[in-house]
């Protein structure tokens, strides 16, 4: 890509345009922010370094690349942590600024920062690159500071410090500074008082005169001032103010203006430099389309819909998908905006809305047309909607139209607060992969942390790994524990379950080791955590694998994490250690059997988490089917023959999750998801399994007077190629249920 970069003068700006070349893109531009006047060398700006804008104005000669400046005219207005356009606001300047770049250079299609562990900055410029349709790339974002350091220093960024505001760091001593020279004293006060070894607490602020990037000259600092901003005893702050500077041009480079004197003072040099004007437009905020116009032209009559939710008051599910038939038939942009309107009109009538949403599962008939999903998808799911950030998703290709649904099916999870806490990061860095759509890396609630389908992006490329699918999978692993250190746990401590989608293209052959290597990476990573003692106890995972017809970019694998995210508080070890002396009831004549135990695996965090996955195998269905049935139950049997037996199983399935939820002092009206997971194999429209599932669910709801059961089914059935406790993926039935307390 063309990129033009934010530049400050500072060491990180400069060391994010060599990471731009490094993964191929191509600097062609240079942005600078500086105050209104020349005589200031510091605003009070939560968002821009300003100290040494004086010599910034050389950058373009050093480098010989275009240099658009703009004052600084707006001031911080908009002080929460994501940004809205707000006229008069200081990121309006970077946007105007930004605007006429993209003007001038039409090729531009991303910009640059130096962004390294500040939220505030990254959301801005993310802000304004997604109104002008251009990429944010940070490839500093989420770095370890003292590794980052000390790369800028072998790669030849030789930067001084010219502002110092921390316990440790003396104007007089200290400004002006090479931080290569500073570099141990930096570590020693990290160790001394916490300080970031890259200023990124404001502790201090460079000025690069020298860098790769500077193929025609150096700037030399020929004379400066020491400004006291503050005399503190403990964290005196004081700027550098540069008086005298000149350009030492390099062997085999000519000066860009035509002659080699230097210059004490600063001259914009014509058709290198641009200072920027204007005001910034007030229809630059990026319109919604209304929803209106993506439904109107589809009639849709209630036998085609399904809506299912489930009953707990203060997180639950709302699934919706469409009954299609020939004559129904449209295509997926009419079917996704008729199940989101669907959707949004279940919220509303909760008194709800998509700001309330934590997390979306979009099934789509064909992975071919998933630009024309996020096309749709956008238009009712945007940041304006939602405050707190958009809700994370996972997106996967179903054989919908094998089991006669529409081409979208949507499930959604919702809370009745909006506490939640999201992550999301557009910009393209070595951290983890961008959202390659509209949605969030991940979400947190009530100690439950969703995270996005991962998939084996190599994150400064956004690329697929090459390889086996073993490879797509670690990187995904990999991309997942970068998401969890940023909610400080870790995808080897503090998991729940895991969801690994598998691609039907990957042969059968492979889909055991892809097992194997994921148990592999789990045990390595706790091994090195226990060694580094960053952690005592984990949670025993438990595993659903899912067949899916296809994966975006066409993956091999997808992974989706759920974790616990404990308080400080509290240690998992006292979560787990609970054995419940509850006993449930027997229904439909089943009685407890030890070979029941091999049907499921559980991972209950006590008091508040119970997750279950439950697999029907073909050998299990057998057992089911043939155990011998007592006289009140053999009305039960025959009439099950009709449909495969299918009733039988179905009983069985909701008496073993009822059993696991009353024995870990859970009810119904705790679960927050139920999916019952079935292959097109079955030969069974979904409509009648809904029929069977429901009905069994009616008749327990009869048995269990507590239970409520009113009004929409309380589960989900997904369409899935295969899916299982392990790699084989061939059960008849899967239920994944996840419930919790309130």
């Amino acid at each position: 890509m063309k990129v033009v970069a934010l530049v400050s003068g500072g060491k990180d700006s400069c060391y994010a345009m060599m990471k731009c070349i490094q993964y191929g893109h191509q600097i062609v531009a240079l942005a600078n922010l500086l105050p209104a006047d020349d005589s200031v060398d510091e605003l009070d700006s939560y968002m821009y370094q300003t100290v040494g804008h004086q010599i910034i104005v050389s950058y373009a000669e050093c480098m010989g690349l275009p240099l658009f400046r703009r004052r600084i005219h707006g001031s911080t207005r908009h002080q929460k942590l994501s940004y809205r356009m707000t006229p008069g606001d200081e990121v309006e300047d970077m946007y105007i600024l930004l605007n006429e770049v993209k003007r001038q250079i039409p090729s531009v299609t991303a910009v640059s920062s130096g962004a390294i562990a500040s939220d505030y900055q990254r959301l801005r410029v993310e802000s304004v690159c997604s109104r002008l349709g251009l990429v944010s790339l940070a490839y500093l974002w989420k770095q370890d500071q003292s590794l980052l350091l000390q790369e800028m220093i072998t790669n030849g960024i030789n930067a001084i410090t010219v502002k110092v505001a921390a316990m440790g760091l003396e104007p007089g001593k200290h400004l002006g500074k090479e931080i290569a020279s500073l570099d141990p004293y930096l570590h020693k006060l990290k160790e001394s008082y916490g300080i970031n070894v890259c200023g990124e607490g404001g502790e201090y602020e460079t000025l690069t005169l020298d860098c790769p990037l500077f193929v025609n000259a150096r700037i030399v600092l020929d004379e400066f001032q020491v400004v006291l901003h503050s005399a503190d005893s403990i964290a005196p702050v004081g700027v550098l103010h540069p008086l005298a500077f000149h350009l030492e041009y390099k062997a085999g480079s000519a000066s860009l203006s035509g002659s080699r004197e230097t210059e004490n003072s600063i001259q914009e040099k014509t058709g290198l430099v641009f200072e920027v004007q204007g005001e910034c437009p007030q229809n630059s905020e990026a319109m919604c389309l209304p929803v209106a116009e993506v439904t109107d032209s589809v009639e849709v009559t209630d036998n085609r819909l399904n809506i299912s939710r489930t009953k707990k008051d203060n997180t639950f599910s709302i699934c919706c998908w469409l009954q299609e038939t020939q004559k129904t038939s449209a295509g997926l942009l009419d079917d996704l905006g008729v199940v989101l309107k669907q959707i949004e009109s279940k919220l509303v009538r909760y008194g709800f809305d998509w700001g309330h949403v934590l997390y979306i599962h979009l099934y789509i008939s064909d992975m071919n047309e998933f630009a024309v999903a996020n096309e749709t998808y956008v238009k009712f799911i945007t940041h304006e909607k939602c405050p707190c950030g958009v809700p994370s998703r996972s997106t996967i290709e179903l054989p919908l139209l094998e089991v006669g649904l529409g081409k979208a099916y949507i499930e959604v999870l919702v809370a009745n607060d909006q506490s939640k806490r999201v992550l999301h990061v557009q910009s393209i860095s070595c951290w983890a992969p961008s959202c390659i759509g509209p949605y969030s890396q991940a979400t947190l609630h009530k100690e439950v942390l969703q995270m996005a389908g991962q998939l084996g992006l190599d994150p400064p490329t956004m690329t697929l790994c090459n390889g086996d699918p073993t490879v797509e999978l670690e990187q995904a692993l990999q991309n997942s524990e970068a998401v969890a250190k940023c909610f400080n746990c870790s995808i080897s401590a503090s998991a729940i379950y895991f969801v690994v989608y598998c691609s039907t293209y990957v042969a059968s052959s492979e889909r055991l080791k892809i097992q194997e290597k994921l148990d592999a990476f789990l045990k390595q990573m706790r091994v090195w955590h226990f060694e580094e003692r960053s952690m005592s106890k984990v949670l025993d995972p438990i595993f659903l694998f899912v067949l899916a017809s296809n994966l975006p970019k066409s993956a091999l694998v997808e992974i989706k994490p759920i974790l616990y995210v404990t308080d400080d508080s509290e240690t998992v070890s006292e979560l787990v250690q609970y054995l419940s002396c509850m006993k449930a009831p027997s229904h439909w004549g089943f009685q407890h059997a030890d070979w029941h135990e091999s049907c499921f695996q559980k991972c209950v965090v006590h008091e508040k988490i119970c997750a279950v996955i439950l697999s029907i195998t073909c050998e299990i269905a057998a057992r089911i089917c043939s155990e011998s049935l007592d006289a009140s139950q053999s009305k039960d049997c025959q009439t099950s023959q009709a449909d495969g037996g299918m009733g039988r199983l179905s009983r069985f399935c909701i008496y073993l999750l009822n059993k696991i939820i009353v024995e870990n002092n859970f009810s119904w009206e705790d679960v927050t998801n139920l999916r019952l997971y079935f292959p097109p194999s079955l030969s069974m429209p979904m409509v009648t399994l809904s029929a069977i599932f429901s009905s069994a669910f009616d008749e327990l709801a009869v048995m269990n007077p507590r239970m409520k059961i009113d009004g929409d089914s309380i589960f989900n059935l997904v369409p899935v190629l295969g899916a299982g406790r392990s790699a084989t993926m061939d059960d008849i039935i899967t239920c994944e249920l996840f419930a919790q307390k309130s």
